[in-house]
């Protein structure tokens, strides 16, 4: 196999990220143009943020003129699953030479779950074999990113509710996971969460509450596994 193959075989392996990440960032560019940012903002916060359901708040932060505490917090809890997952990859990536910095800053939930098969991998290549991986994946989301915004810049059209695309897209996440998983409670706990925390806190502050107590709700079994040595 040589380099050749191995762009060709990761390339094949994104593809079905590609239509996700196009549209999405789409959406993303759409609503940044229609809040009044230049589409040069729209391509840097894709390139040096890539960060998918979190650009959308900060197109929101952006307009609102949140306090950057606020914003630094509210990137944290959102991102904060990638530090379950990320820690799954770290051996992984441990001798991925200097592709290694690259793969932490690009991994997403889509390209976990295409790399966390490692039986996938061409043994001879495998940083390249995933840093291309990563590397497609981003560049469909910063395409995508950058056609919404000059879209939305050029073309006049009622975008209205294009900001719901990302929970959309969490939504038929959840619901896929609710029909193929055997167990339920991390959603049953995610959905109670939710539901308190907005009625306690209201549409405007329940969000960041409500993540921190998902996380603890989540933590609990997981400690007490572990104190009763028991595994993950």
């Amino acid at each position: 196999m040589n380099k050749r193959e191995i762009v060709k075989k990761a390339f094949i392996k994104s593809l079905p990220v590609m239509a996700a990440y196009e549209v999405l960032g789409a959406g993303f560019g759409i609503l940044m143009s229609r809040n009044g940012y230049h589409p040069v903002w729209s391509f840097l916060s894709s390139l040096f943020i890539f960060a998918g359901s979190m650009q959308f708040v900060l197109a929101d932060l952006l307009v609102s003129a949140a306090p950057v505490l606020t914003t630094a917090v509210m990137t944290v809890m959102i991102n904060a699953r990638h530090l379950f997952y990320g820690i799954s990859m770290v051996n992984r990536y441990r001798d991925k030479g200097r592709y290694r910095p690259y793969l932490i800053f690009a991994l997403t939930d889509e390209t976990y779950s295409l790399l966390c098969d490692e039986t996938d991998y061409p043994e001879e290549y495998k940083g390249l074999y995933c840093f291309l991986v990563s590397l497609f994946n981003q560049f469909y989301w910063v395409s995508g990113t950058v056609i919404g915004a000059a879209a939305g810049t050029l073309l006049s059209f009622d975008s209205s509710g294009i900001e719901f695309s990302m929970t959309a897209l969490f939504v038929t996440v959840f619901t896929e996971q609710w029909l193929t998983s055997a167990g339920h409670r991390p959603a049953l706990a995610g959905l109670l969460a939710t539901a308190l925390c907005l009625a306690v806190f209201g549409r405007s502050s329940f969000l960041i509450p409500a993540m921190i107590l998902i996380t603890i709700l989540l933590s609990v079994p997981y400690v007490k596994r572990k104190r009763n040595g028991g595994g993950v």
